[in-house]
């Protein structure tokens, strides 16, 4: 049985974003994508409750993930893969994840990007605070409420602060993600343990790089399909989803993917129609030119690893192609390093992408293209050429982008994030909307919620109706005006009485762990005095015995005085492991000289003695006993060392494989050594942190400032994903059994369910649920094992179909005494002959007839295409041509101009209904031919 479950990004909603969804096949659960909201979104509106988006579904993925037993990724953006880092870190999201190399990389750079810029901006509730975070924030100049202090975390993250943040640090994206299993495209990985019977395969979704189209295989629950975000349109940077394949590569849907028992896809765009991507760009590269030629400047928001690749390529063609000198600027952190890797993984990429286009060029710009290597050591190590784009320049924050280019100067800004709710993209956007001329130009239609939404709908709303962005056609450009307020978050070093304040608070601080670290120590050392003193007087009744301790230590020999240690070591402690290699490195002397000597590390009055005598020390030298001496201590008595032979074999008699421990002892430490080479990395990440220069004091500091729009505003839709026209065709060709739509909003989901309604063949079985609905699909079923034994198979009686081999089983089931496993045995042939006369009553001979036969029992499996049909008969030699609907005409009437008597030779192969084939012809060589054929194209099953 499979039941579904979207934790968010169901169907029917508003917010269609972030993707998660539970996936239970029979007892197994797989998350399918983990998505983070965007986390600093715009203030509600008055009369609108201040809760956050993100609740719900944060929830419930906390109470879902220790239970979790395999994780897909299927993206490497923010919407499919931003929280898994922080649920892999803090809600017990440990189970084996799985993905492909480039999404691997591209999360990690995408999650690092965006929690490095939230927590430069705003406080994050951590396990652990910081004392940046703790700091009280001031009123900043202009005028707004300061940020208070993040609370202290409660056992439930909910109970607490209801506008948490669930901010992953950075040494946990890279953990969490470095967790990570991936494959290549059409690898298949079956599963183990929990999972065991699972078979996984990924397959190239288009949209971005890496991108993955998920194929389940169980065998209780047969066939499942999970395809979202997908493109089947070549891009520059990347090739199509491999799940429809383009009328030059033979058209249809990719046979591996065709009719699965589940598809499980997103309706999000299945009632817009996007207009031609020719028209799309040309409109992009004309806005661009006509604003920087004219002196003015553009800032284009973009997403920090998959899409802005599109982008990056698109433009940089432009620019070769016409010459353009105006800078392109990329405002990224993580810019430089996503590059760095793609460069690395240009197997993954496609479309149509050339080395002139992506810069390789070694003739023309060769002293420019060496001058550019010699100034980036990075993409030198690499030793390659592509994707080198001559005219980008990397900035990490906005301020080092002003000290390079003044606000007049012309260029392009590529500002993360897209949504611009922090981070450059939103601290430009408050400056650069106050010029008039400049172009704020959007690619995505952002979040919900978010600046970058709100921007989109005020651009949509001013557009005429046939020219709106879901109409197929490209808009115009609007001029901005009113005055915007937005709420922009910093974080700044503390000053003057601030700083004052916080530094007397870290004194007292430290102050008070050296305190407490100091009596630490001192209750150590008096722990340590007590033994020490226990120990002093235990070798104080022992001083009248040393002439005689010293007359058996030279007496006994080397050998086992040094057996005699070692026993008197493991059972004295460390302080006996140190006194004796002291000795043996004085040596040995006399009676005064052997038995008398200190450590190096104690004074001179703290005189030990040693012996060969194994006593009782510590605390249990003070135990009170009946019978006491003089003294007042306990009485002790020496006992001779005795060194017991060891056998050589063991309890049950069996001789000792020394040579078996001699390889376990192998192993281990191998794994010893990669526990140390772990650690050795370890110790030098936290030497590289201590390095780091620290942080100065600071303090964050919220502040609300009114923005004169003055700007023009233009969108073009650059997503990459398959509009309402693509859909329509692939799902009907996919022609699922079952089918659950996820990712849509009300009026596309109602669109796509129409639509496949309209089609006689497709499935009526389409579910929609919201997010938090719960939807099984399927009954229970029992699985059992059983073992086929070796005379079973070796009659069996196998055909080939496709990848399989199938053949027919007759046999009885019986329990070995041996095995708790059934074993199916071939029938006896007397058992069949009496279940055939029974089933078949005896009827009397007549005189002549010959005995009557059963005919053995046969199934064809597989289902006949007439295109197959079509191109087996041509190798063979014999014309077919298609004819109408569902037939196929073979031999002489394929041909033109033929006479009727050669019709004869001809037969007619007609398909009337699902496994339904029908020859019709006259009997001829022809007609066996074709019929042959017909049947090598299936799978022929006989008992």
């Amino acid at each position: 049985m499979i039941t579904f479950t979207p934790l968010s990004g169901g169907a029917r909603t508003i917010r269609t974003v972030p993707l998660a969804y539970l996936l239970q096949v029979d007892d197994v659960r797989i998350l399918l994508d983990c998505g983070s909201p965007d986390w600093c979104p715009e203030p509600p509106a008055e009369g609108e409750e201040d809760v956050p988006p993100w609740e719900t579904y944060c929830e419930a993925l906390k109470e879902c993930a220790p239970s979790v037993d395999l994780v897909l990724l299927s993206h490497g953006d923010l919407s499919h893969s931003g929280l898994y880092p922080y649920a892999h870190a803090h809600w017990g999201l440990t189970a084996p994840a799985y993905t492909t190399l480039p999404v691997q990389a591209m999360a990690r750079i995408a999650a690092t990007e965006d929690v490095e810029g939230i927590r430069d901006e705003l406080p994050v509730d951590d396990q652990s605070g910081s004392p940046q975070e703790e700091s009280s924030a001031s009123p900043s100049r202009e005028s707004t409420s300061p940020s208070p202090a993040p609370p202290s975390p409660s056992p439930s993250p909910f109970a607490g602060n209801r506008k948490r943040k669930y901010v992953a640090t950075v040494h946990e994206v890279h953990d969490a993600f470095d967790s990570v299993n991936v494959l290549r495209y059409s690898q298949p990985c079956h599963l183990q343990g929990k999972c065991q019977g699972l078979t996984i395969i990924p397959f190239n979704a288009g949209h971005t790089l890496g991108g993955t189209i998920w194929k389940i295989r169980s065998p209780s629950a047969g066939t499942i399909i999970y395809a979202v975000d997908m493109n089947h349109m070549r891009e520059r940077h990347l090739d199509g989803t491999v799940l429809f394949r383009q009328a030059s590569a033979g058209g249809g849907v990719f046979e591996s993917l065709a009719r699965p028992d589940l598809l499980i896809t997103d309706a999000e765009r299945a009632n817009v129609t996007t207009a031609r991507r020719k028209d799309r760009d040309a409109a992009l590269l004309d806005c661009v030119t006509a604003t920087l030629t004219s002196r003015n400047s553009l800032l284009l928001p973009c997403d920090s690893s998959t899409r802005v690749l599109e982008l990056l390529v698109l433009l940089d063609q432009h620019w070769n192609y016409s010459r353009l000198k105006f800078p392109i600027c990329l405002l990224s952190r993580t810019g430089r390093e996503m590059l760095t890797f793609v460069r690395s993984m240009m197997e993954w990429l496609g479309g149509t992408i050339s080395k002139e286009d992506v810069g390789e060029d070694g003739t023309r710009h060769g002293g420019r293209d060496r001058r550019r290597r010699d100034d980036d050591d990075n993409d030198d190590a690499l030793g390659a050429f592509a994707l080198r784009f001559r005219h980008l320049e990397f900035f990490p924050n906005p301020q080092s982008l002003m000290q390079t280019y003044s606000t007049k100067d012309p260029k392009l800004i590529l500002a993360v994030p897209a949504t611009l709710s922090h981070g450059p993209s939103r601290s430009l956007f408050a400056q650069f909307a106050e010029i008039p001329d400049n172009v704020v130009l959007l690619t995505g239609r952002s979040e919900p919620g978010t600046l970058g939404r709100i921007l989109f709908d005020q651009w949509n709303n001013s557009q005429r109706e046939e020219a709106k962005w879901d109409r197929g056609k490209i808009g115009s450009n609007i001029m901005m005006d009113g005055v915007l307020r937005l709420e922009m978050h910093s974080k700044v070093p503390l000053q003057g009485a601030e700083l004052e304040e916080f530094l007397a608070k870290e004194r007292a601080a430290k102050e008070k762990e050296a305190a407490q670290q100091a009596a630490m120590a001192r209750t150590q050392r008096m722990l340590e005095a007590d033994e020490g003193q226990s120990d002093s007087d235990s070798d104080s009744n022992s001083d009248s015995d040393d002439d005689e301790e010293n007359e058996v230590e030279r007496t006994l020999g080397e050998d086992l005085m040094d057996t005699t240690d070692d026993l008197k070591r493991s059972r004295e402690g460390p302080n006996a492991t140190s006194r004796s290699s002291n000795k043996r490195k004085r040596g040995e002397g006399d009676g005064a000289g052997g038995s008398e000597w200190a450590l190096d590390n104690e004074p001179d009055d703290t005189v030990t003695r040693i012996s060969f005598d194994i006593y009782l020390k510590g605390n249990v030298a003070k135990a009170t006993s009946f019978f006491k001496s003089a003294e007042g201590q306990t009485q002790r008595f020496r006992m001779f060392p005795y060194v017991e032979k060891r056998r050589k074999v063991d309890e049950y008699g069996e001789t000792l494989d020394v040579g078996m421990w001699l390889r376990k002892g192998r192993v281990l430490e191998e794994d010893a050594e990669d526990e140390e080479a772990k650690e050795a990395r370890r110790r030098k990440e936290e030497e590289e942190t201590k390095k780091t220069p620290r942080e100065p004091p600071s303090k964050y500091v919220s502040s609300v400032v009114e923005v004169q729009l003055a700007c023009r505003l233009f969108f073009v839709d650059l997503e990459g994903l398959n509009d309402g026209r693509a859909v329509k065709t692939i799902v009907p060709q996919v022609n699922p059994r079952k089918m659950i739509l996820i990712h849509a909003p009300q009026e596309a989901t109602d669109a796509l369910i129409e639509s496949c309604a309209s089609i006689r063949a497709m499935t009526k079985e389409i579910y929609a649920p919201t997010q938090g609905e719960t939807i099984q699909i399927g009954q229970q079923t029992n699985s059992y094992s059983i073992s086929l034994s070796d005379e079973l198979l070796a009659s069996i009686k196998m055909s080939r179909f496709e990848d399989n081999e199938v053949g027919y089983v007759a046999g009885r089931i019986s329990s070995l005494a041996t095995s708790t496993i059934p074993v199916l045995e071939p029938a006896s042939s007397s058992a069949l002959q009496i279940k055939t006369a029974n089933a078949q009553p005896a009827r009397p001979r007549m005189l002549g007839s010959r005995p009557t036969r059963t005919l053995p029992q046969s199934t064809m499996i597989g289902e006949l295409k007439l295109t197959a049909l079509k191109a087996r008969l041509a190798q063979v030699g014999i014309q077919a041509e298609l004819v109408g609907e569902g037939v196929l005409i073979c031999g002489a009437a394929a041909r033109r101009g033929v006479s009727a008597d050669s019709l004869e030779d001809s037969v007619a192969v007609r398909k009337t209904g699902r496994g339904r084939v029908e020859l019709e012809g006259s009997v001829s060589d022809i007609y066996y031919r074709v019929r042959k054929e017909i049947y090598a194209l299936h799978a022929l099953v006989a008992a």
